[in-house]
């Protein structure tokens, strides 16, 4: 069940309605997401009914012994236990199937998500960063909340907890808001991203020797939009879907393009993964204190964010080329100091360049294979001018794409705003012409978001 799908829209109207019918009450409340949460899960599988329950029901465990115990060494077992768990699932139902073809424990939904969601919050509680919490009901319900769970953004369990554990009103200006989000990812979704995809991308990446060097690139920039747009609009279509239900979840993306550096990108770019990154992998290593091991480190990191989108070359080779990028961008603020670009033409360029590197490393992110992202650099090399295939509507597309993107944050803080203002039955009909549109424009329907696949 698609977040984009008609079916997903009236069981976010099915699970809204049951569960403000009883939110002022704590156990039927959270019954109720629990419940739409292993609905959402039994829509892809009903194996993930068993396994779910049972990998949430040992890190609710390790969390209360950990919480409980002050042996040092056995809170680091209950440590050990959680990460075998969650990181064994990922092994099992990941990198396996792409290891051994004969493998035959192959699901369709991507684990990833649940597994970042349940290690932050055993991972807190053994640092003390968080209380365990003693209900049963609040964790398996927060550990598994359906708006996030295909693709982010990673939610830490420990700030989720409370929010479910409390009363709450939904305000007409906070039901107003989430509307707004849900119908902006509609629009990012299945307007930007899949047409780009549908007509550009995919056609040049899987044949990129039969476009010039100019198609093939102006592919690579497109791909840099789809991907943006593909995954912003699941990220704003699930802070919508939980904000209807009166809870908050991190953002995910702030105009990551506009960044002057790579540092300065992964604080814009899905930033849920990226603040996990640092927070429990980068803050892990010994040594940060030292010359060269932050250095050490923040490659490493960026080599296992690689290795944790696909274990094949072609990610470790993208996350290496982001590790490298921040560690020289580390090694040059420490030597000069950070850069503060006051002029608009100096800004202009390292926005620029910057953009450049990241969609260097949208190739190897993107293309099926490493001899697929070499033909693609290749035939980019090749200086052939030919913009035969590039018709006049995907040039319309992509320009709108990168208008929005670029577009001053506070208009879109106006529009969201001036929405949420607006009398309801102006926001249905607002919705529903909505709806029209990405049904004219939207052909083929929605193809499945990019980052389900992780």
């Amino acid at each position: 069940m698609l977040n984009t799908s008609s079916a997903y829209f009236v069981f976010l109207a099915g699970v809204f309605i049951c569960y403000w019918a009883v939110a002022r009450w704590r156990l039927p409340a959270l019954a109720v997401v629990l419940g739409a949460n292993y609905f959402f899960y039994a829509r892809w599988d009903l194996f993930y009914l068993t396994l779910i329950p049972l990998a949430s029901l040992v890190d609710y465990l390790c969390g209360r012994g950990m919480q409980a115990s002050k042996r040092n060494w056995w809170r680091r077992i209950l440590l050990g236990l959680s990460l075998a768990t969650n990181l064994g699932i990922l092994v099992a139902f990941k990198y396996m199937p792409g290891w051994d073809k004969n493998w035959q424990w192959v699901f369709p939904l991507g684990l990833s998500f649940y597994c970042f969601q349940a290690l932050s919050y055993t991972l807190d509680v053994y640092r003390r960063d968080a209380k365990a919490t003693s209900s049963l009901l609040a964790y398996f319900t927060a550990v598994s909340f359906f708006p996030a769970i295909l693709a982010g953004p990673i939610t830490r369990v420990s700030n989720l907890i409370p929010q479910l554990e409390k009363p709450k009103k939904l305000s007409a200006t906070d039901g107003g808001r989430a509307l707004f989000l849900i119908g902006l990812g509609a629009m990012k979704k299945l307007l930007v991203a899949d047409y780009l995809a549908e007509n550009l991308v995919n056609r040049i990446f899987d044949f990129p020797k039969l476009y010039s060097g100019l198609e093939v690139l102006a592919a690579v920039y497109g791909y840099a939009l789809q991907l943006y747009f593909d995954f912003s609009g699941y990220s704003d279509i699930a802070i919508g879907s939980a904000l209807l239900l009166g809870l908050k979840i991190p953002q995910n993306f702030n105009m990551p393009y506009a960044a002057t550096n790579i540092a300065e990108f992964w604080r814009r770019w899905h930033i849920s993964l990226s603040s996990w990154l640092r927070d429990y992998v980068y803050f892990s290593f010994p040594g940060l204190r030292g010359k060269a091991m932050p250095y050490v480190a923040l490659t490493l990191t960026m080599v296992i964010g690689g290795f944790w989108h696909g274990a094949t070359w072609n990610f470790v080779i993208w996350g290496a080329l982001h590790g490298l990028g921040l560690a020289v961008c580390r090694g040059w603020q420490t030597w000069r100091g950070a850069s503060k670009w006051d002029h608009p033409v100096s800004r202009a360029l390292a926005c620029f360049w910057t953009v450049q590197f990241v969609c260097l490393g949208w190739v190897f992110f993107r293309a099926v294979s490493l001899e697929n992202a070499i033909e693609i650099l290749g035939q980019i090399g090749s200086l052939t001018w030919s913009a035969a295939n590039l018709s006049g509507t995907i040039l319309l597309i992509a320009g709108i794409a990168i208008a929005g993107h670029y577009a001053p944050k506070k208009w879109l803080d106006a529009s969201e705003g001036l929405f949420a203002r607006t009398p309801f039955f102006a926001q249905a009909i607002l919705l529903l012409l909505l709806a029209l549109s990405i049904k004219y424009v939207a052909t083929t329907g929605s193809a499945p978001f990019v980052y389900t696949q992780f």
